[in-house]
């Protein structure tokens, strides 16, 4: 992908409640029909030093217990998705975090049932995806790699 101010990457993990319910395959389409690039994914069963380290931003506020024990409840797959203005496309995808605020169309829109079970957590800039991504990944796990796609998307 050629280097550009607009192209950046972005941390999404798909919940427990989107494994529990079989919604990784519906999700990951919508991503990748949306245009973006998956450079990095892994299933694991979210630690709570992981949680604590993700969620420290809701530290001592009355839901943190309940969202560190629900992320560590299941399985979830976390992901970097890469592209342009990819933070922004991400959000838009995922729709409101209450999905009663979610229009239809949205991921939470069409599919989640409540504010803890809303399926999908991504970041909201690009400094929590800088300090999210790292307690999932590696840089040896994020990939660097081109797609034909790219040049009907972005360049044509």
């Amino acid at each position: 992908m050629t280097e550009s101010a607009d192209f950046e990457q972005t941390f999404l993990m798909l919940k427990p409640d989107a494994v529990q319910r079989g919604m990784v395959g519906k999700i990951l389409s919508r991503i990748e029909d949306k245009g973006l690039k998956i450079v990095a994914m892994k299933m694991l069963q979210v630690t709570p030093e992981q949680a604590a380290k993700q969620y420290e931003c809701h530290y001592g506020k009355s839901f943190y217990p309940s969202l560190v024990d629900f992320i560590c409840s299941g399985p979830c797959v976390a992901m970097i998705v890469e592209g342009r203005d990819a933070i922004a496309i991400s959000r838009k995808m995922m729709g409101a975090t209450a999905p009663e605020q979610s229009v239809p169309g949205t991921i939470r829109g069409d599919y989640s049932l409540d504010v803890k079970h809303n399926l999908i957590h991504g970041s909201d800039s690009a400094a929590s995806f800088a300090h999210e991504s790292r307690v999932y990944f590696t840089e040896a796990e994020i990939l660097s790699y081109g797609l034909e796609l790219e040049r009907w998307i972005y360049y044509s």
